[in-house]
Protein backbone atom coordinates (compact mmCIF):
# COMPACT_ATOMS: atom_id res chain seq x y z
CA UNK A 1 0.00 0.00 0.00
CA UNK A 2 2.67 2.65 0.65
CA UNK A 3 4.57 2.26 -2.42
CA UNK A 4 0.91 3.27 -3.96
CA UNK A 5 0.67 6.27 -2.27
CA UNK A 6 4.45 7.14 -3.36
CA UNK A 7 3.77 6.60 -6.63
CA UNK A 8 0.05 8.56 -6.52
CA UNK A 9 2.16 11.34 -4.82
CA UNK A 10 4.79 11.43 -7.10
CA UNK A 11 2.74 11.48 -10.40
CA UNK A 12 0.55 14.01 -8.68
CA UNK A 13 3.01 16.32 -8.17
CA UNK A 14 4.14 15.46 -11.79
CA UNK A 15 0.30 16.59 -13.09
CA UNK A 16 0.19 19.20 -11.08
CA UNK A 17 3.64 20.54 -12.36
CA UNK A 18 2.63 20.17 -15.64
CA UNK A 19 -0.32 21.90 -15.44
CA UNK A 20 0.92 24.51 -13.70
CA UNK A 21 3.83 25.21 -16.50
CA UNK A 22 1.26 24.38 -19.45
CA UNK A 23 -1.68 27.08 -17.93
CA UNK A 24 1.05 29.69 -17.85
CA UNK A 25 2.67 29.32 -20.82
CA UNK A 26 -0.85 29.41 -22.53
CA UNK A 27 -1.83 32.78 -20.48
CA UNK A 28 1.44 33.82 -21.94
CA UNK A 29 0.76 32.62 -25.06
CA UNK A 30 -2.63 34.35 -25.37
CA UNK A 31 -1.44 37.92 -24.28
CA UNK A 32 1.56 37.39 -27.00
CA UNK A 33 -1.11 36.65 -30.12
CA UNK A 34 -3.96 38.16 -28.66
CA UNK A 35 -3.21 41.52 -30.90
CA UNK A 36 -2.93 39.93 -33.70
CA UNK A 37 -5.73 37.53 -33.18
CA UNK A 38 -7.92 41.14 -32.90
CA UNK A 39 -6.09 42.61 -36.16
CA UNK A 40 -6.87 39.66 -38.14
CA UNK A 41 -10.49 38.85 -36.75
CA UNK A 42 -11.75 41.94 -35.56
CA UNK A 43 -15.36 41.78 -34.67
CA UNK A 44 -15.24 37.41 -33.68
CA UNK A 45 -11.70 38.23 -32.47
CA UNK A 46 -12.75 36.73 -29.00
CA UNK A 47 -13.51 33.07 -30.23
CA UNK A 48 -10.61 32.26 -31.72
CA UNK A 49 -8.64 32.97 -28.45
CA UNK A 50 -11.19 31.13 -26.67
CA UNK A 51 -10.83 28.48 -28.79
CA UNK A 52 -7.09 28.74 -28.07
CA UNK A 53 -7.23 28.33 -24.38
CA UNK A 54 -9.81 25.58 -24.63
CA UNK A 55 -7.52 23.29 -26.48
CA UNK A 56 -4.50 24.04 -25.19
CA UNK A 57 -5.92 23.32 -21.66
CA UNK A 58 -7.10 20.21 -23.12
CA UNK A 59 -3.41 19.24 -24.67
CA UNK A 60 -2.35 19.57 -21.01
CA UNK A 61 -5.09 17.24 -19.87
CA UNK A 62 -3.45 14.63 -22.84
CA UNK A 63 -0.01 14.93 -21.57
CA UNK A 64 -1.43 14.52 -18.43
CA UNK A 65 -3.70 11.03 -19.09
CA UNK A 66 -0.55 9.99 -21.14
CA UNK A 67 1.84 10.15 -17.60
CA UNK A 68 -0.40 7.85 -16.20
CA UNK A 69 -0.77 5.46 -18.50
CA UNK A 70 2.79 5.05 -19.35
CA UNK A 71 3.29 4.58 -15.34
CA UNK A 72 0.43 1.78 -15.37
CA UNK A 73 2.24 0.15 -18.24
CA UNK A 74 5.46 0.16 -16.07
CA UNK A 75 4.36 -1.32 -13.34
CA UNK A 76 2.42 -3.91 -15.24
CA UNK A 77 -1.21 -3.57 -14.89
CA UNK A 78 -1.88 -3.43 -18.22
CA UNK A 79 -0.33 -4.73 -21.28
CA UNK A 80 -0.93 -2.57 -24.18
CA UNK A 81 -0.74 1.15 -24.28
CA UNK A 82 -4.82 1.27 -25.96
CA UNK A 83 -5.52 -0.35 -22.54
CA UNK A 84 -3.60 1.97 -20.38
CA UNK A 85 -4.72 4.86 -22.20
CA UNK A 86 -8.55 4.06 -22.14
CA UNK A 87 -8.12 3.54 -18.11
CA UNK A 88 -6.10 6.22 -17.84
CA UNK A 89 -8.84 8.56 -19.44
CA UNK A 90 -11.94 7.22 -17.83
CA UNK A 91 -10.02 7.36 -14.88
CA UNK A 92 -8.42 11.00 -14.89
CA UNK A 93 -12.26 12.27 -16.16
CA UNK A 94 -14.14 10.22 -13.45
CA UNK A 95 -15.87 8.45 -15.19
CA UNK A 96 -14.92 4.87 -14.24
CA UNK A 97 -16.53 2.86 -16.61
CA UNK A 98 -15.44 -0.63 -14.75
CA UNK A 99 -14.88 -2.63 -17.95
CA UNK A 100 -11.18 -2.20 -16.95
CA UNK A 101 -10.43 -2.30 -13.45
CA UNK A 102 -6.62 -2.52 -11.55
CA UNK A 103 -5.74 -5.76 -9.85
CA UNK A 104 -6.02 -5.97 -5.77
CA UNK A 105 -2.56 -4.92 -5.50
CA UNK A 106 -2.93 -1.36 -7.39
CA UNK A 107 -6.53 -0.50 -6.87
CA UNK A 108 -5.55 2.52 -4.74
CA UNK A 109 -3.68 4.48 -7.21
CA UNK A 110 -6.87 4.57 -9.31
CA UNK A 111 -8.23 6.14 -6.63
CA UNK A 112 -5.14 9.28 -6.22
CA UNK A 113 -5.67 9.31 -10.29
CA UNK A 114 -9.71 10.03 -9.85
CA UNK A 115 -8.88 12.47 -7.17
CA UNK A 116 -6.17 14.41 -9.59
CA UNK A 117 -8.49 14.75 -12.30
CA UNK A 118 -11.05 16.10 -10.10
CA UNK A 119 -9.05 18.95 -8.97
CA UNK A 120 -7.16 19.29 -12.12
CA UNK A 121 -10.28 19.66 -14.22
CA UNK A 122 -11.62 22.27 -11.54
CA UNK A 123 -8.41 24.04 -11.62
CA UNK A 124 -8.96 24.16 -15.73
CA UNK A 125 -12.72 25.22 -15.29
CA UNK A 126 -11.44 28.26 -13.48
CA UNK A 127 -8.61 28.96 -15.95
CA UNK A 128 -10.60 28.82 -18.64
CA UNK A 129 -13.57 31.20 -16.80
CA UNK A 130 -10.58 33.63 -16.00
CA UNK A 131 -9.28 34.32 -19.48
CA UNK A 132 -13.35 35.05 -20.52
CA UNK A 133 -13.70 37.25 -18.02
CA UNK A 134 -10.18 38.58 -19.02
CA UNK A 135 -11.52 38.43 -22.71
CA UNK A 136 -15.01 40.40 -21.74
CA UNK A 137 -13.70 42.83 -19.11
CA UNK A 138 -10.26 43.83 -21.39
CA UNK A 139 -8.14 43.37 -18.27
CA UNK A 140 -5.21 41.82 -19.18
CA UNK A 141 -5.43 40.30 -22.81
CA UNK A 142 -5.17 43.55 -24.64
CA UNK A 143 -6.34 44.68 -28.42
CA UNK A 144 -3.06 46.36 -28.07
CA UNK A 145 0.86 45.14 -28.22
CA UNK A 146 2.63 45.83 -25.05
CA UNK A 147 5.47 48.20 -25.28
Amino acid sequence: MLIQFLIGAFLICITVLIHAVALDRLMILLERIGPKIFKRFRRIWKIPMLVVTVLGVFLAHIIEVWVWAIVYIVIGTFSSLEAALYFSTTTFTTVGYGDLVLGMDWRLLSAFQSANGFILFGWSTAFIFEVMSKLYKGETIKKTEKK
